[in-house]
């Protein structure tokens, strides 16, 4: 699509689903920065959305001057909102900063988010990816335990009311997932507070609901070059390019079969996990891919999955789908 016409909102939306698949990602987020500043969206109130998504874009390729100029720009537009879409803009600044090196006013920025946890339902994603980002992983464990706890109290409950559906849930239901998968992902055992949200899930996979909120480890996926980058100091993605395909495309068949939908692959880069561990971290270290994982669910890169059969792989291999990596989930 060109962005020389206004953009909508629904224009937005896919430029999210496709932007790191366009020849110069970087350029399409310049032509967003550029779409806010020069009135050219169909609904000005979109500045702040789509000035977030070329932060996002920016940071997905580690230019992290640039995607805290666009972040700030989002703020601007933003004023003096205050809704999940403005804190989730507040969150982003914090990463990206995190990233930056500038711990300081990462963590000055993000400690006044810690409220929002049990406000707005996306707010356990988003505020999560910004302490992973700052090494903060446990941190935001207890962060969102605290939440569990107070939003529980509130109830006047152990555990939920029986429910069949999310929006009975509600804020309570976003948390116990963001907090089950963060724990799954730095090794702790399970106690009471996973097993709800295990069985919370499970209850609403049966009644046909959708969990906005489904894990990502499992999802990020490595093109060619970057997964040969990384090879040779782990396994962890699989010992080589055949079987990560195979992995992904097994675990996005699962999904499927559980009820999930809009399931998407999360496109990672090797200098984006670098960049994630920090100066003397350890990038392939099990802490550091699941905060770098946390930190691509809550970005824009999304492989839509799945393509149609005659389609171009989702992979970027060039070849049909149905020639590559559809029958890998038959092996």
């Amino acid at each position: 699509m060109s962005l020389t016409a206004d953009l909508t909102s629904a224009d937005l939306n896919e430029i999210r689903r496709s932007a790191l698949g366009a020849a110069d990602p970087l350029g399409v987020a310049a032509d967003l920065a550029n779409a806010a500043g020069s009135g050219r969206l169909a609904d000005p109130r979109d500045a702040g959305l789509a000035l977030v998504l070329a932060a996002e874009i920016a940071e997905s390729r580690t230019k992290l001057d640039a995607a805290l100029r666009y972040v700030d720009g989002a703020l601007d537009a933003y004023g003096e909102r205050d809704d999940s879409p403005a804190a989730a803009a507040r969150a982003l600044r914090a990463r990206i900063l995190f990233r930056a090196g500038r711990g300081d006013e990462a963590n000055a920025s993000v400690e006044p988010l810690r409220p929002l946890l049990t406000r707005y339902p996306d707010a356990a994603a988003y505020v999560t990816a910004a302490l992973a980002a700052g090494d903060r992983a446990r941190d935001a464990e207890k962060w969102l335990t605290e939440a569990v706890q107070q939003v529980l109290a509130d109830r006047g409950a152990v555990e939920p009311a029986d429910t069949d559906d999310a929006d009975d849930a509600g804020v309570l239901f976003f948390l116990l997932q963001q907090r089950h998968r963060l724990r799954h992902a730095l090794g702790l055992p399970h106690d009471t507070h996973d097993n709800l949200a295990e069985r919370l899930e499970t209850r609403l996979t049966n009644a046909g609901a959708r969990s906005a909120a489904a894990p990502a480890e499992d999802l990020v996926f490595w093109q060619r070059p970057e997964f040969d980058r990384l090879v040779t100091q782990t396994d962890a993605y699989g010992s080589t390019w055949d079987e990560h395909r195979a992995r992904l495309e097994n675990e996005l068949v699962r999904r499927a079969g559980a009820g999930r939908t809009d399931l998407a692959l999360l496109p990672g880069s090797a200098g984006g996990l670098i960049a994630q561990a920090g100066a003397g971290g350890d990038p392939v270290s099990a802490e550091n891919r699941a905060g770098y994982a946390l930190t691509l669910s809550t970005g824009a890169a999304r492989i839509s999955w799945p393509p149609e059969r005659n389609a171009a792989c989702w992979c970027g291999s060039g070849f049909k789908y149905k020639k590559c990596c559809l029958p890998r989930s038959r092996g």
